[in-house]
């Protein structure tokens, strides 16, 4: 059942992203010079793209047919790509990497949460071994180095005999003080029960006054309980409030679990059907068919040798192996056509000799009235071009999508799959691939022999002894080739070629510059969307990013290139990134995020961490090019530089000169342009002071710049839920969250986190059942820590603004802000005009 629903889903999402391809042809053509209709398109084109991904992606997880699987993922890695590929139009077009969607989502019905770019499962799924034995190497490296120490919670200190026997007894004299308190408590509660009884003896003699007493006392318990359950039950049915069981996990939840776990299985399985069958099926057609094709094509060849003799009175000449041999002539064409073709080409190339002649001396006419012109006219200015059309760059990944959509109609569209329920391999299509490559194996081994039943021929028929022309050509282009080589200039020494990557690695891992990740989900960086972005935007206010619009910009830019090798080398490149943001914020958790997403590779070289290590020039380009081979050979790999402020900074503070924090500074440009599009590796630096920084050089190395901000009201109330959660409290009545979230405006996740941690103790769990948790637990514990004031904040818009990008939007701003002042006052000149 699950089979057909997953198949069912690949056929919508296949229709969904036919007539979007062609939508998107349509509207690519029209010339549009308004930037607002323009951004309105790209926008659309971009969510709805976004969710042909999220669909793509669930269907290629689930779909166990080894085949479809194949096309899904061809197609999957094109819509992965031309989401990255509208979100740089957009940047370029805005001149800002946060975009705000609300008006289109409304018009499309969806939910922010749809918006959300999804990380392809396979990224981890197809690497999970490589990733799992990389890991065991860099524990076991860690341990017999003695860096891997495990995490002791309580650290046993050595004291003297005489402290140990004080610190017992005060123990014993406190446990006996209590012991005592109690037992007088319960003494003075005995003689006061018994004062009340006296008092109270003569009153409650009548039985009946005693039952009203009761009911009285029981008919108030029961209405205030009864009033509190009915106030709950309106605040679920209002939506304010979860249901009782939201929290738990569901039965269906987990026997889906179970399901997708057990369909993994069956991938697993299906795959190697596949890869076997791909070879005994390869074999059994060479065995049956084999002797047939060898046959064919050795009639064709002879046939095309004496068509070709009767026409031009020569036998051909035989195509070179490199060239592709008989392929060249006969793809998939039959002698006749063949001889035609020869024909034709024959008469074009006449034809072209007498344009060429034509042209020449049309074109000396022409530059010799272009230097007369020159020289008697004055030089023109250039015209100003206002209000240019606008046009998209071409697309790398649009023919992917094409050719993986026409695979589809051909192939599965309408295939009648009902002899095929387990969803196994199907062998006619592997029949059909396995024929062409025995073909062109075939083909290499006739075109030996009738090259030499040519070179026969020729000596018997017309007594030729064959003069290869095109052995000088072949001569020529490889001089032509060594010239090239002279001139592209000193290639990349390799420092270590004696070594192995392992000595490599144990090496990296030995001085601290391989450093392991921690085990952290993109989807643990909690945060709520930006409500009002739009709406700020349209009254000329520039929002602060959201903590969502972070982690999506993180997911496109760093791990969708990073976990796919075809998105990295067809779509935008981004070589490094930087992220920028006051301390607590989380940068080092979205660095470690965008390893444990990827598989990557985490070297650190902050300035903290390489001083004193490989000390002068030379050691300096050995630690380089130890790191960025190690990085390309176990690609993908992210390079993290923390604190990267001080590896450019504007003057040196004297207590860290020793440390020589600036020894990068002037290697970084000339990593990045060694990195090619097949390196996946990226950079990364965090920095929580960029104004100490030289903006210029910080701004050449770091590509892209994203500012991590504090969290906002919703995103705060969203972090304090989840985190008391996931530290084991409860959720009450008692904890009023929205208090808690407004009246810590300010303070960062971290210390969010850190005040979560020290509230929530093993004892103080417990107590929950007794004594629920309140708002002025965590204020209390904040009131010793400094938030982050709104002036840190606008140090860093107004720093922003310096950067390239940030200079670009605000002369967009501006610009556009002129513009419409022209407007109104034109609009206004002409009623003053029709009044008079």
């Amino acid at each position: 059942m699950s089979n057909l629903m997953y198949n069912k889903m690949w056929h919508q999402t296949q229709e969904a992203l036919n007539s979007l391809l062609d939508k998107e042809s349509q509207k690519m053509t029209e010339p549009q010079r308004n930037k607002v209709i323009v951004f309105h398109m790209l926008a659309t084109f971009y969510i709805k793209y976004v969710q042909i991904f999220r669909n793509m992606e669930n269907v290629y997880d689930q779909i166990v047919h080894p085949q479809k699987r194949m096309l899904i993922r061809k197609i999957l890695d094109g819509v992965m790509g031309r989401v990255l590929e509208l979100k740089n139009e957009m940047v370029e077009l805005e001149m800002t990497e946060f975009h705000y969607f609300d008006d289109i989502l409304q018009d499309l019905k969806l939910s922010p949460q749809q918006l959300d770019v999804p990380i392809p499962r396979y990224f981890l799924k197809e690497r999970l071994e490589v990733i799992r034995g990389r890991e065991k190497i860099l524990a076991r490296i860690l341990t017999e180095c003695g860096l891997n120490l495990p995490d002791v919670k309580y650290a046993m200190k050595s004291i003297a005999l005489e402290e140990a026997v004080k610190l017992i007894q005060i123990a014993e004299r406190a446990r006996q003080g209590r012991l005592r308190a109690l037992f007088m408590k319960q003494i003075f509660l005995q003689e006061c029960r018994a004062r009340e009884m006296k008092l109270l003896g003569q009153r409650l003699s009548d039985t009946s006054m005693a039952a009203l007493q009761i009911q009285k006392v029981w008919r108030g318990f029961y209405q205030c309980k009864k009033t509190v359950k009915e106030r709950e039950e309106e605040m679920v049915f209002l939506g304010m409030k979860p249901p009782p069981l939201f929290n738990q996990v569901s039965d269906a939840v987990v026997q889906s679990e179970q399901v997708s776990n057990l369909r993994n299985e069956v991938q697993l399985k299906h795959e190697q059907n596949y890869q076997e069958a791909l070879i005994n099926i390869k074999e059994d057609l060479r065995m049956l068919e084999g002797p047939d094709i060898k046959e064919h094509l050795q009639d064709q060849i002879r046939q095309w040798f004496i068509e070709c003799r009767n026409l031009t009175g020569t036998f051909p000449e035989y195509p070179n192996e490199e060239d592709g041999g008989s392929a060249l002539i006969f793809s998939n064409k039959t002698p006749e056509q063949v001889i035609e073709d020869i024909i034709a080409t024959q008469e074009e190339e006449e034809k072209l000799k007498k344009k060429k002649k034509k042209e020449d001396k049309e074109s000396k006419a022409k530059k010799g009235k272009k230097e007369k012109e020159k020289k008697s006219s004055p030089k023109e200015k250039p015209m100003k071009e206002e209000d240019e059309e606008w046009k998209m760059s071409p697309s790398l990944f649009l023919e992917l999508m094409e050719e993986g959509n026409s695979l589809y109609k051909d192939m599965w569209m309408n295939k009648d799959e009902s002899w095929n329920f387990p969803q196994d391999y199907d062998p006619e299509l592997i029949k059909e691939e396995k024929r062409k490559e025995l073909e062109t194996e075939i083909r290499v081994q006739v075109d030996e022999l009738m090259r030499q039943e040519l070179k026969n021929l020729k000596l018997a028929v017309n007594r030729e002894m064959e003069i290869p022309p095109r052995a000088k050509k072949g001569k020529k282009q490889n001089k032509g080739r060594k010239g090239r080589k002279g001139k592209r200039g000193k290639k990349e020494k390799d420092l270590t070629a004696d070594r192995t990557i392992e000595s490599l690695y144990q090496e990296l891992v030995e001085e601290g510059l391989l450093i392991q990740a921690l085990k952290v989900n993109l989807s643990d960086y909690i945060g709520e969307y930006s409500y009002l972005g739009t709406t700020l935007r349209q009254v000329a206010i520039e929002p602060m990013p959201s903590l969502l619009d972070v982690r999506q910009l993180i997911t496109l830019y760093g791990i969708l290139p990073l976990g796919s090798a075809e998105v990295h080398e067809r779509a935008p490149l981004v070589k490094s990134l930087l992220l920028a943001g006051p301390p607590g914020v989380g940068k080092k958790m979205l660095v470690h995020a965008i390893c444990t997403e990827t598989g990557a590779n985490l070297f650190n070289l902050s300035s903290s961490n390489i001083a004193g290590k490989y000390p002068g020039k030379t050691g300096l380009q050995m630690m380089i090019h130890l790191v960025f081979k190690v990085a390309r050979q176990l690609q993908p790999s992210v390079v993290w530089i923390q604190d990267t402020e001080k590896t450019f900074y504007k003057k040196v503070p004297q207590a860290e000169k020793r440390n020589e924090p600036k020894r990068l500074k002037r290697y970084l440009p000339k990593l990045l342009k060694l990195l090619k599009p097949d390196d996946r590796i990226l950079i990364v630096g965090t920095t929580h002071r960029p104004f100490d920084a030289e903006l210029q050089p910080f701004c050449r190395v770091y590509q892209k710049i994203i500012l991590v901000p504090r969290p906002d009201y919703a995103s705060r109330y969203v972090l304090w839920k989840q985190i008391i959660l996931r530290h084991g409290g409860e959720l009450t009545n008692a904890l009023n969250i929205s208090c808690l979230s407004k009246v810590t405006d300010g303070f960062t996740q971290g210390q969010i986190v850190q005040v979560v941690k020290e509230v929530l103790t093993e004892r103080r769990i417990r107590q929950q059942a007794n004594k629920p948790l309140t708002a002025i637990e965590f204020i209390t514990m904040m009131t010793n820590m400094n938030p982050v004031y709104r002036e840190e904040e606008e140090n860093f818009k107004n720093w922003y603004a310096k950067t390239p990008l940030g200079k670009k939007r605000v002369l967009s701003l501006t610009v556009g802000g002129n513009k419409e002042k022209e407007k109104d006052k034109g609009k206004k000149g002409k009623k003053g005009k029709k009044k008079k």
